[in-house]
């Protein structure tokens, strides 16, 4: 064929071929360039399959392996297909070519230049489209496993009737299966419209038909295709209703139908679902008809159905039926929503219970009995593991390339008298910040691994004890020594330990004995051998160091170490589970093991709400190390389904059934059978240390500040809704103050049980609105039952506590005479206590700077009943004077015999210090106030924060000449005492 666009003529300048030598040395730079490429590809892959092997749990990585390449197969093989044919039909559908049109000149250099290529063109287009469509159902690899191995819940929603597990496992499959139908469509689709243009069949600008009677009918079906794919999608989501969030007035992230979606929109969905299909059968019959008349008009009514019934309609249901009597008719959706809310999130069986929060004067203990009441009724544990970790670091790091955590741990193990007792723990950790000389040898072969667990007594009974403050140690030294078992003290595995090592070769690492330091050489199985030349290279190429390759300090018995911490570990092993954001560590049967949490979750549990996983559990001592490991962060079910250990030693990990019962568990476990060890395995002593965890703690908190109300009116009136408090130990406003681990009894409870507890605060307002704390001992009978007590009477919060203790003259003298010497004051953790119907308020109080640039503990503060706190050397002390010289009840303690009969003075007798004590108090609430603006009006913060220190100042210098008069005054009243005594002598 001619071609008819013409073009320049003239001259034809011809291009020699390269040489012979050129075109040698081309491909050979081409062909080592595409072996470099491949190995690249095959070292990431030879060196994840070698680490997976390692562990043992090969099958993880095979498996998940086969599934991606299947759906990649598969998926790109129909995406291929699907555009492929439709290309090859409508080249074969393409007109004769008859007189040429102008536009079909403009036209012909285009068929011209792709003809000699047509093969190649189609080739390539359809391998592009299957690489991609491939791609993208490869990541789907986890749905595919849910619904193929999909359990049953057990349980039915309670519109359509049909099991969880459909809208869990199934639906996002069949949702997944639509969306790729319609990418098929939609590509062939272009594709052919395409070709029919570029061949003829179409036509945009020459006169006559448009379309030839093959081209009509071959797009007509690819457009019947398309609605038919449609009506498919309505009926689905017809379904999808049930998890569908919403915004709505009762709660953020509401899930599931209410009043205009089972009213308008579900009766939307089957009408338009009609109406698709007829339309797809419109579309199929142009096959015979040759016109697009009748399936055009049907496509326009789906249209404007979609518009009217589908938008219009549900809006004036909204507008006219739902708003003028809200309440009444979305009643019985909220109602839905509520009963499945706490069960999806494990809250349906907590124990609610009304509770003063402050003791009438008719009744209770009172006195010296209240005080032995408070001693039983907790172990208050005074080592806050977010403050101590600098004093843990300045007297047991012993060595600069040596660190703990941020935030320590809290765990329990035996006391002297056999006991449990709460305890801080760290890990002396690596850290190759502090290696006297960096370089790749000192990094990565002789300075591997961090050194012994360092403990002490959380519930130091007397700050003064030690008079420097320092934590009671339990275990300490390097090597540690102590109250603790033997273990093998040696850690390759740790939170900190984020760089590889290689160990076990012919250089040595650096250890300790009980005689100082010395070398030593790797004896566990753990990681990947480096004896064999290629996993040398794999893993040279891998990590981006050549020196891997040729390093003398590489040779028989070395072994690479690598994906250390204990979080990364679980999560590689187990890519299905979501890990929870704080490792711990426990001495277990003579090893430090890891203990780490996972969930089991899912965002299709139907008319449960959704909550973001990591905005739920963010608290004010949330960081990058105590951040959750989410697979997915918008979820609707949570279960704590397994626990995992990962030996700090050889790095082997264990994962445990924890919740046999959770049918996502179950599910997983048909995809990765034998992964998974059963309850009955775990050990005795390791069942000692299992805790409840903090994130899911955290998420059922969030929950229960609008879901512990199950009446669907109040609910939806939000009266009672509640909001978990600012940390008011940290300066920074926004930080949720974090879950605690305390030994405690609740009310009705014999026995003190390692709990996790929190308070709530009601919305907008300071004051105390309800407790709650869960029974997190693995061997209790009750563990993971949560209390709450729902408080009655207005009872001072956490940061109105903690504004009063501020405002405490006793804090005020502290914190002016730590000043003087170059050290400031640090908060504890404020733990709060029901105890006798009222509430007692703990808070350690430490000092920093000076010599000793590190928290040490001082004081404590306490208070109850919503009385002013005391403020005194010791808990001890603090207690006798709270329920001895005031005793709680209302009653004030007698004068005793040593003051003469003479009635003291109340404190609040100099009237400058008591104006500048109120001045302060108003210019703190003042602040306050100013921060809870909307918004936040930081020029009044700034005013009310220089009112504060002006009438503090006041404070301290109006105490200073109380003290100075007083002094005086015993001077002058010295001879006179002296006469009196002579006298009675």
């Amino acid at each position: 064929m001619p071609d008819r666009g013409g073009g320049p003529t003239g001259p034809r300048i011809r291009v020699g071929r390269p040489s012979r030598r050129v075109r040698t040395l081309l491909m050979t730079l081409g062909v080592l360039a595409a072996l470099v490429m491949l190995f690249v590809m095959f070292a990431g892959f030879w060196t994840d399959w070698l680490w997976y092997r390692s562990l043992h749990y090969s099958t993880v990585f095979s498996t998940t392996l086969k599934t991606k390449i299947g759906l990649f197969a598969v998926f790109g093989a129909l995406m291929a297909v699907a555009v492929g044919l439709n290309i090859w039909l409508a080249h074969r559908l393409r007109p004769p070519l008859s007189a040429m049109s102008l536009e079909q000149q403009s036209l012909d250099r285009y068929r011209m230049g792709i003809a000699p290529f047509k093969k190649w063109v189609l080739l390539a287009v359809t391998a592009l489209v299957g690489l991609v469509a491939g791609a993208s159902a490869a990541g789907q690899w986890r749905i595919w496993l849910l619904w193929v191995n999909g359990v049953p819940f057990g349980q039915k929603d309670p519109q359509f009737h049909k099991d969880v597990a459909f809208y869990a496992f199934d639906l996002p499959w069949y949702r997944f299966l639509l969306s790729f139908g319609f990418a098929a469509t939609v590509l062939s689709l272009i594709a052919a419209a395409v070709v029919h243009y570029l061949y003829g069949g179409l036509r945009i600008t020459s006169p006559g038909a448009r379309a030839t009677g093959a081209a009509t009918g071959h797009l007509s079906v690819l457009l019947g295709v398309f609605v038919a794919l449609k009506a498919v999608a309505y009926w689905l989501d017809r379904y999808a209703l049930a998890v569908k969030s919403s915004d709505f007035k009762a709660t953020d992230n509401w899930t599931g139908l209410r009043y205009v979606d089972a009213q308008a929109y579900l009766p939307a969905k089957t009408i338009l679902f009609c109406i698709a299909v007829i339309c797809a059968l419109l579309f199929f019959a142009t096959l015979w008809r040759r016109t697009w008349q009748l399936p055009v008009i049907g496509f326009g009514l789906m249209v404007l159905s979609a518009v009217l019934i589908g938008g219009l309609y549900p809006a004036i249901v909204q507008k006219f039926q739902v708003q003028p009597n809200e309440q009444a008719k979305e009643a019985p959706y909220i109602q839905k929503n509520i009963e499945a809310t706490r069960k999806a999130y494990g809250i349906d069986d907590s124990k609610v219970a009304d509770y003063s929060g402050k003791t009438d004067d008719k009744g209770g203990a009172k006195g010296a009995k209240l005080r032995q009441v408070a001693d039983s009724t907790a172990s208050y544990r005074l080592i806050d593991p977010s403050v101590v970790s600098p004093t843990f670091q300045q007297l047991e790091q012993k060595r600069k390339y040596y660190q703990f955590p941020s935030t320590l741990d809290v765990d329990r193990y035996k006391g002297p008298d056999g006991k449990d007792q709460d305890t801080v723990v760290g890990v002396r950790e690596l850290n190759l910040d502090g290696i006297p000389k960096r370089n790749w040898i000192n990094d990565h072969f002789t300075y591997t691994h961090g050194y012994g667990v360092v403990a002490a007594k959380g519930t130091n009974p007397d700050p003064q004890a030690d008079q420097e403050g320092a934590p009671a140690f339990t275990e300490a030294g390097l090597p540690t020594q102590g109250s603790m078992e033997s273990y093998r003290q040696q850690i390759y595995y740790g939170e900190k330990t984020d760089q590889y090592s290689i160990v076990g070769g012919p250089q040595k690492e650096l250890d300790y004995e009980d005689d100082g330091e010395k070398t030593t050489s790797y004896q566990g199985k753990s990681g990947v051998s480096l004896s064999n030349p290629v996993n040398r290279a794999a893993y040279a190429v891998a990590f981006g160091e050549p020196q891997i390759l040729y390093s003398g300090a590489i040779g028989e018995g070395s072994r690479i170490l690598y994906n250390r911490t204990p979080k990364e570990r679980v999560e590689k092993v187990a890519p299905w589970l979501t890990i929870d954001g704080d490792a711990y560590p426990a001495v277990v049967d003579g090893r430090i093991k890891w203990i780490v949490d996972a969930y089991t979750t899912t965002n299709g549990y139907p008319y449960a709400s959704r909550t973001t996983l990591g905005d739920s559990t963010a608290d004010s001592l949330s960081d990058g190390d105590r951040s959750v490991v989410a697979q997915q962060n918008k979820v609707n079910y949570i279960r704590n389904s397994v626990k995992a250990t990962v030996d700090a030693y050889d790095g082997s990990v264990d994962l445990y059934e924890w919740d046999t019962k959770d049918p996502v568990l179950k599910t997983w476990e048909k995809a990765f059978p034998g992964t998974v060890k059963p309850k009955s395995e775990i050990s005795a002593k390791l069942m000692e240390h299992l805790r409840y965890p903090q994130d899911l703690f955290k998420v059922q908190r969030e929950l229960l500040t609008r879901y512990h109300v199950t009446d669907a009116k109040q609910f939806y009136s939000g009266s009672d809704a509640w909001q978990v408090p600012d940390d008011p130990t940290q300066r920074e406003e926004g930080n949720a103050v974090p879950p605690y681990y305390l030994s405690m009894k609740m009310p009705g409870q014999q026995n003190q049980t390692f709990s996790l507890t929190t308070t709530f605060t009601p919305n907008g307002r300071p004051n105390l609105g309800a407790f709650m704390a869960i029974d997190a001992d693995a061997n209790s009978k009750d563990y993971g039952t949560i209390r709450l007590l729902k408080v009655t009477r207005d009872v001072p919060g956490p940061q109105q506590v903690q504004s009063k203790l501020n405002g405490n003259a006793e804090v005020a003298e502290f914190v002016r005479n730590l000043r003087g010497t170059d050290s400031d004051i640090e908060y504890g953790n404020l733990l709060t206590v029901p105890l006798n119907g009222g509430f007692l308020y703990i808070e350690p109080v430490y000092a920093r700077g000076g010599s000793a640039n590190y928290p040490l503990l001082k004081k404590v503060g306490v208070s109850y009943n919503g009385k002013e706190p005391v403020f005194k050397d010791s808990l001890g002390e603090a207690l006798n004077v709270v329920f001895g010289e005031s005793s709680g009840d209302g009653e004030e303690k007698p004068p005793s015999d040593d003051d003469g009969g003479r009635e003291k003075p109340p404190a609040s007798s100099n009237p400058s210090l008591q104006d500048a004590l109120k001045d302060a108090q108003d210019a703190w609430d003042a602040g306050q106030k100013a921060l809870q603006e909307e918004p936040q009006d930081w020029d009044a913060y700034g005013r009310a924060q220089d009112d504060l220190k002006d009438a503090l100042d006041r404070a301290a210098k109006a105490e200073d000449k109380a003290g100075k008069n007083k002094a005086d005054d015993g001077k002058q009243n010295e001879p006179k005492s002296q006469s009196a005594d002579n006298k009675g002598g």
